[in-house]
């Protein structure tokens, strides 16, 4: 029988902002979410991109255009000038026709400075848990464990309960990072199986979400709220993104909704201000910049963060 595999951009160990002590992230590729101010946005595809980092680059000169030469579908040209970051002298830097580029990888096989890099690797269970185990001994001086997350880790779901289920025979500490936006009968699947759920909520208005992030909210509020019902523990976090969700009214919305799913379900509301590292991130696998804006204020973080104090929920500003 094949090995059930899913599709992972990264696996990062040493991780403390993915749930409890010291944790191994196991990040999946592809979401059915298309967030605009997204800070991976190269976990939303579900398949392999070439990505290119321009510190990398040495420059079309330096390397002879090995990268250009390698690619037979002409998807790989001359681009912008720069500057090549060791010897601060002027580079041509290549540039990515996406038009015509078919991600297959065969430019950054010859890209010496790994600046060309596919984006998107299938692992199997077992490979993963090969690298999970070598972590174990932070994880039991710390109390942390295993997170999955994505892109959206659902939508892989066979994957995901598989390995959930080999972590918690192991004995590792399992966490859980969605979005909700699944059918209910696969996230019921994972309960016996997940520790803790980071559990994201973006807005209560369903047209508004839907027209932004490309999906209603109904399934996400119900998955939700079936977690809870089923015992589950959460966290709950809320980016605050300015000219989408970062008003009163909505967080007096959102933070009445989290009040109904009971104390003993939601651990911490985890209030997750913009940032604008994700402008950087989606210039390696697109020409265009889908999201900018200034970031909330520490003033304004707190301002939210009381509107659900008062409420007696436990919230933090992450």
């Amino acid at each position: 029988m094949e090995e059930v595999s899913g599709l992972l951009y990264d696996i990062q160990p040493f991780s403390v902002q993915d749930g409890p002590g010291i944790r191994t992230t196991v990040f999946l590729k592809g979401c059915p979410l298309h967030c605009p101010w997204c800070h991976s946005p190269e976990s939303q595809a579900f398949y392999p991109q070439i990505s290119w980092i321009s510190m990398r680059c040495s420059g079309t000169e330096v390397c002879k255009e090995s990268c250009l030469k390698a690619c037979t579908k002409g998807a790989l040209e001359k681009g912008a000038m720069g500057m090549d970051t060791l010897t601060q002298t002027p580079i041509q830097y290549v540039h990515v026709n996406r038009q015509l580029c078919d991600n297959c990888g065969d430019c950054a096989v010859d890209c010496y400075p790994k600046a060309l890099y596919v984006c998107g690797t299938r692992y199997t269970v077992e490979e993963v848990m090969k690298k999970v185990r070598q972590d174990k001994p932070f994880f039991e001086h710390s109390g942390g464990g295993v997170t999955i997350s994505g892109g959206e880790a659902l939508s892989q779901s066979e994957f995901t309960l598989t390995l959930l289920k080999q972590l918690k025979e192991e004995g590792f500490h399992t966490a859980l990072d969605t979005t909700g936006f699944a059918p209910w009968e696969i996230v019921e699947k994972t309960l016996p199986y997940t520790d803790l759920y980071l559990y994201d909520l973006k807005h209560m208005d369903s047209d508004i979400h839907r027209m932004t992030v490309g999906v209603p909210n109904e399934i996400i509020k119900d998955n939700l709220r079936g977690i809870a019902a089923a015992g589950g523990k959460v966290q709950i976090r809320i980016p605050v993104i300015p000219q989408f969700n970062d008003n009163d009214d909505v967080m007096r919305r959102t933070a009445e909704f989290v009040k109904e799913l009971g104390p003993d379900a939601v651990t911490v509301v985890q209030l997750l201000p913009y940032h604008n590292l994700g402008v950087a991130k989606h210039l390696r696998i697109s020409d265009e910049i889908v999201f900018e804006a200034i970031p909330p204020s520490d003033a304004r973080m707190e301002e939210i963060k009381q509107i659900f104090v008062e409420r007696g929920i436990p919230a933090m500003i992450h």
